[in-house]
């Protein structure tokens, strides 16, 4: 089922980000800014399930920190098919969002 917003059914991306900044205060910044839309999952590598909406708000935060010919932001969407099919080799896991239930 997916998550709701209002009346209005949101649907969620499973994301791969990769990046490569030249500069060490931007880099920690993306990294940073990252941390608060999914887990990291390599040294600059994250898995993240976001909605339409926060992904429009993650790339709105990138974007400034993006300024040198060499930098780069990668935003890979993956299927649930796709993400079915990860293999991982070594340690670690797919990267699930934890499930909160307030009363």
């Amino acid at each position: 089922m997916p998550a709701r917003l209002g009346d209005r059914p949101t649907v969620n991306s499973f994301l791969v980000v990769s990046y490569d900044i030249s500069n060490d205060k931007r880099r920690t910044k993306v990294m940073k800014t990252l941390e608060d839309f999914g887990h990291r999952v390599q040294y600059s590598v994250f898995e993240c399930n976001l909605t339409s909406a926060q992904i429009e708000t993650l790339k709105r935060r990138l974007r400034p920190l993006v300024r040198d010919q060499s930098d780069s932001i990668r935003f890979y969407f993956l299927s649930v098919d796709d993400v079915a099919r990860t293999l991982i080799i070594g340690s670690g896991g797919i990267s699930q969002d934890r499930v909160f239930y307030m009363q």
